[in-house]
């Protein structure tokens, strides 16, 4: 596996996906070599240096802690940096859509995490295993860093990032919910986990047709008006990026504390729960057969 970075920039910066394709190597994707970095620092396009947010050390630190802490099973890494990535990195929305931000994390600051988390695979047409170039610059639901801040920010209730951690432990409700917009709707998020948390649905069969049926429904039913949520106040989160400065370093053994939004009201989140349990009885579940 490739070693850490002979060269880590002091702070994140923007680099294209045009910039970043010759530092995609044959050798970085096999997971032999990756590259010194000093070439790479000279296509990024930096980021104001007058705003601490933007500082790659406390990042560059989770991740070597989450390579040492998680070393004998990856994916369980998911769970535990996905809420820590989301309070270190305080940005806006749109600040997290940016996909230049991603790839210099990815292959600048962290690319040994990168080949780490997601090592060199077999795939239908290749020659020998690799790891996906998505994972250094790809869609927000596929790339390694992205997928996990889009993930707290879409499934913490309020300041909890509890939920966050239960919907890491599937793979497959990650992957197939950042895919949808339904799922910006709070209670739904949330639903889905007390969802797996109760074992309605569990394989990627499962999960997926419970998508698909809910996609489906959401045609025809509002959800706003089965399970309302609470306003967003969006003076929270200015307030909370604005303290990016002050903020102490995110507890490795406890959770950090996110945006202090209102939570979801919890009936909401019951009348979803239960209605999704009785939609997923009749879902398209590939391999399943009805009874009836």
């Amino acid at each position: 596996m490739i070693e850490k970075p002979h060269h880590i920039p002091q702070r994140l910066g923007l680099l294209s996906a045009t910039a970043a394709d010759p530092f995609l190597t044959e050798d970085l994707l096999k997971g032999i070599q990756g590259h010194g970095g000093v070439d790479l620092a000279k296509v990024v396009e930096p980021l104001p240096e007058d705003d601490p947010r933007w500082e790659a050390e406390p990042l560059r630190e989770l991740v070597e802690d989450a390579m040492h802490e998680f070393r004998d099973n990856r994916t369980q890494a998911d769970a535990w940096l996905a809420p820590r990535l989301h309070a270190s990195l305080r940005i806006t929305r749109r600040e997290a859509a940016d996909r230049r931000l991603w790839n210099h994390l990815a292959l600048a600051v962290a690319p040994d995490y990168v080949a780490w988390r997601h090592p060199p695979a077999s795939a239908p047409g290749r020659s020998e295993p690799r790891i996906n170039p998505a994972r250094f610059k790809g869609a927000l639901d596929r790339q390694c860093f992205s997928r996990l801040w889009w993930t707290a920010e879409m499934f913490r209730n309020g300041k909890d990032y509890s939920s966050v951690e239960a919907a890491c432990a599937n793979q497959d409700l990650i992957h197939s919910s950042l895919k949808r917009s339904l799922i910006d709707h709070r209670p739904t998020a949330l639903a889905l986990v007390r969802i797996l948390e109760r074992g309605v649905a569990s394989t990627g069969r499962d999960i997926e047709g419970l998508m698909t049926a809910i996609n489906a429904a959401g045609a025809t039913l509002v959800y706003d008006a089965l399970a309302p949520d609470e306003p967003r106040d969006p003076e929270v989160l200015r307030q909370w990026v604005a303290e990016a400065e002050s903020a102490v370093p995110v507890p490795r053994h406890s959770l950090p504390a996110g945006p202090d939004e209102e939570p979801v009201p919890e009936e909401s989140v019951a009348a979803l729960t239960d209605f999704f349990a009785e939609l997923f009885e009749t879902a398209p579940v590939r391999g399943r057969t009805l009874q009836g």
